[in-house]
């Protein structure tokens, strides 16, 4: 037998990184470690994301015309997306540097305090540009911790679950994005549903903001449990750490970064879309009441987890470049039919065109926090994969909902589907123009000679 027949004998004889046979890692305590920050990820910003639709035009643009006012504060919903890359380039530097496990500790209790404290800001009223001024300050807090969170709860457990279960593992931090989106509506809907319109403009929308602070605690104590994943210790022992992981990143793999971040387009436009811009629609234009509009954003939420969990399972069962990619092509046609359907003035259209954009954003979703960490090697995984889903976030989350009523206003409603398939577009030819890597090792270190 030849040294190289023995060596590969062995590696398919010795356990997977990750699984039960290593070692006793706690699978449930990783995957709850990369939901709950997640979730309180998701909660902060589909909270964010209702009230400045719904509420802050009101406390904190009160000076400026109904229209100006919303524009305005959605406009702050783009605050924390240009932030976000940067957060992505300091928290990836130390999440390739120092690892995971710190970082993300690092991460949640930024964007966690942020949300605590935009409930104690005093409105417009009685401070008058201050106010708006410390929302916008807080948001840039919550955007660069929200830089780091998203790929650093990927790779906890993307990097320590077995290979053919990568994908069902790396559901729970995608969950913690979508949960929260009918947790954040529920709870808006619950304190408006026990206080009057007055007294929930007055303070009644703080409490949700508030209620972040125990999340935060226990997503704390959470992660200070874990461990650091296998394979950035096996890189660090092997001494192949990046020295400045952006730099490297850019310099081995700049197409493949600027394409990696496409694969969450569709998903990311349509949800803050759908969260910010479609829950204002649904007051100004197709007529319903704040609570219809809280309910049927609850409902969708629902749906946005559901067909998250069916994208990550079906993900290890089938190519995921074919499914997030196949997702995108069918929100083209989907966006082209959404606002012709909100457009009917039923409550019953308006609640199956927030679902069936939710689902669909789910299905390209679910796959997307394992497929994308796929493309990198160890060594700057954590910088490139992030500063990739935050250019998603960015162009999806931050500029989406900005230039929705500015189109909707200058051109109507048809030119707004169009543009919401034409994203699609892009975002699907960016997947397919990918490799699927999903029988690969996440343990490699270098990009020149693949897995």
């Amino acid at each position: 037998m030849s040294i190289s027949e023995g060596r590969d004998i062995a590696e398919r004889a010795a356990p997977e990184v990750g699984s039960p046979a290593d070692g006793g890692r706690s699978f449930r305590r990783l995957a709850f470690a990369s939901l709950v920050g997640s979730v309180i990820e998701g909660y902060d910003f589909g909270l964010y994301g209702v009230a400045a639709a719904l509420v802050f035009p009101k406390v904190f643009f009160p000076s400026l015309g109904s229209a100006a006012a919303t524009v305005a504060s959605l406009g702050t919903l783009g605050v924390a997306f240009v932030a976000r890359p940067l957060g992505a380039i300091l928290f990836g530097h130390l999440g390739d540097r120092i690892g995971r496990r710190a970082t993300l500790i690092a991460t949640v209790l930024g964007i966690g305090l942020g949300t605590a404290f935009m409930g104690l800001i005093p409105p417009a009223a009685s401070i008058g540009v201050a106010a708006p001024i410390l929302i916008i300050l807080l948001r840039a807090v919550q955007g660069l911790a929200l830089g780091g969170e998203w790929q650093g709860a990927a790779l906890l457990v993307t990097e320590q679950a077995p290979r053919n279960r990568r994908g069902f593992y790396a559901m729970f931090p995608q969950l913690g994005a979508s949960i929260p989106i009918a947790l954040s509506a529920l709870t808006l809907l619950i304190v408006s549903s026990a206080v009057d319109p007055d007294t929930f403009i007055a303070w009644g929308w703080r409490v949700p903001f508030l209620a972040s602070a125990p999340l935060v605690a226990v997503a704390l104590y959470i992660r200070l449990k874990v461990e650091e994943t296998d394979a950035f210790v096996a890189d660090r022992n092997r001494g192949k750490a990046a020295s400045v992981p952006l730099f490297e990143a850019f310099k081995e793999q700049p197409g493949t970064i600027l394409r990696s971040a496409g694969v969450a387009l569709t998903t990311l436009t349509l949800v803050y879309v759908a969260q910010s811009f479609v829950a204002n629609y649904g007051v100004t234009h197709v007529g319903l009441s704040r609570n219809e509009v809280l309910v049927a954003t609850m409902v969708s939420g629902f749906f946005y987890a559901g067909f998250t969990c069916l994208s990550a399972v079906l993900s290890d069962r089938m190519s995921r470049r074919v499914l997030i990619g196949g997702s995108h092509l069918v929100a083209v046609v989907w966006a082209l039919l959404l606002f012709p359907l909100l457009n009917t003035g039923s409550f019953a259209a308006y609640i199956v065109g927030l679902c069936g954009s939710m689902a669909i954003a789910g299905l390209a979703y679910g796959g997307v926090a394992v497929f994308l960490p796929e493309q990198f090697p160890t060594r700057y995984r954590y910088t490139a994969s992030g500063v990739a889903y935050q250019i998603t976030g960015l162009l999806g989350g931050g500029l989406a909902p900005v230039l929705a009523p500015v189109v909707l206003a200058s051109s109507g409603s048809a030119a707004l589907g169009y543009l919401l398939a034409g994203i699609s577009v892009v975002a699907a030819a960016c997947t397919f123009s990918l490799k699927d890597k999903g029988k690969d090792s996440m343990d490699w270190s270098d990009a020149r000679s693949g897995s």
